[in-house]
């Protein structure tokens, strides 16, 4: 990793991030045990359902943030633990209702909780994760902790509701998209990262640090938009053309359409009405052709840009270098 604290522009090579996950190694294994402890119910099929989304896998980059975050800012007791499962349970809410309103099939590559148990349960199961989250946060005592974290679950379901209505809509334009994923996908990001500036009591590093987690949330999320054109089930973890099945307009298909013909608008705009793959191979040879791909890419390239920028008032360490190798990570991967 570059010992520099200054940020650097993003390499195309992909970046190897096991170091960052053999660093984080120690706390994430104590994270994942109090995320089992925490699930702890009566109601068997609670444990089942939070049982099978937390462990099917992921890269647990959420919870992961507060820990690089808080050691960054020098920040070593114990809350940062209780915190990182907090993130990963209201990160594991959103997705149970996620995948019930775009009613997904697969989820990281296996079976959605939605598919295997319905709506019903899976909703009433990422309610008892919010819930648990608050718990657990009264624990912490710390009215400033409770007012990031109350303030990020209200954000993400303003997001969440916004891109409903976003569905189906062939008009969405860009700042409508960026609206949703700022939101929905970065505001968690910039909330696990400014949780550790308040854990060690820097408040001169708070909106650094939430301006870095809300970038890099920005520049993932629109990385895996690009990836959904590029990228099959086995891969990614979902299938590919998912977000148009959705009737999901994502930025690679409004940018392609903007500056689609005529003819090809409106059967952009069909399919997105519809939510038809009939024509997705067709649409997707579009969306490669028009360079809309690349646009896209390289606005999640300015965006990681801008994360690292942000991260220059933090001190050099190794907890810093993991958390630029995060941002170069962003948009150098294939899934």
């Amino acid at each position: 990793m570059n010992q520099s604290s200054a940020p650097a522009e993003m390499a195309e090579e992909q970046i190897d991030i096991r170091p960052v996950f053999d660093l984080c190694d120690s706390d994430m294994s104590s994270v994942n045990s109090l995320i089992r402890d925490s699930l702890d119910s009566n109601v068997v099929l609670i444990r089942q359902i939070a049982e099978y989304i937390i462990g099917s896998g992921g890269k647990r980059l959420r919870p992961m943030l507060v820990i690089l975050a808080s050691q960054a800012c020098g920040y070593r007791q114990k809350h940062h633990i209780k915190l990182a499962a907090i993130i990963e349970f209201i990160h594991t809410a959103t997705l149970l209702h996620d995948d019930v309103v775009d009613e997904s099939e697969l989820r990281r590559g296996k079976e959605s909780a939605h598919a295997v148990w319905g709506n019903a349960a899976s909703v009433l199961v990422g309610d008892f994760l919010y819930s648990r989250s608050f718990q657990m946060m009264v624990d912490i005592d710390s009215m400033r902790l409770m007012e990031i974290l109350s303030d990020a679950t209200n954000t993400i379901a303003e997001g969440e509701v916004e891109q409903l209505l976003n569905m189906h809509d062939p008009e969405v334009s860009r700042d409508r998209y960026f609206s949703v994923i700022e939101k929905k996908t970065a505001k968690l990001f910039e909330a696990a990262c400014q949780l550790g500036a308040v854990l060690a009591g820097k408040p001169e590093w708070e909106l650094a640090l939430a301006e870095f987690g809300r970038e890099l949330g920005v520049a993932f999320q629109v990385a895996d938009d690009v990836l959904d054109y590029m990228s099959d089930a086995d891969t990614l973890g979902k299938n590919s053309g998912d977000d148009l099945a959705e009737g999901k307009p994502t930025l690679p298909l409004i940018l392609c359409r903007d500056q689609a013909s005529p003819n090809a608008r409106q059967l952009i705009d069909n399919a997105i009405l519809q939510g038809d793959l009939k024509q997705l191979d067709h649409i997707a040879s579009m969306i490669r052709d028009s360079g809309a791909l690349e646009q896209a890419m390289q606005t999640a390239r300015n965006r990681a840009n801008a994360a690292l920028a942000a991260l220059e008032p933090i001190p050099a360490s190794a907890w810093k270098e993991a958390m630029q190798s995060l941002a170069r990570y962003s948009v150098t991967r294939s899934y």
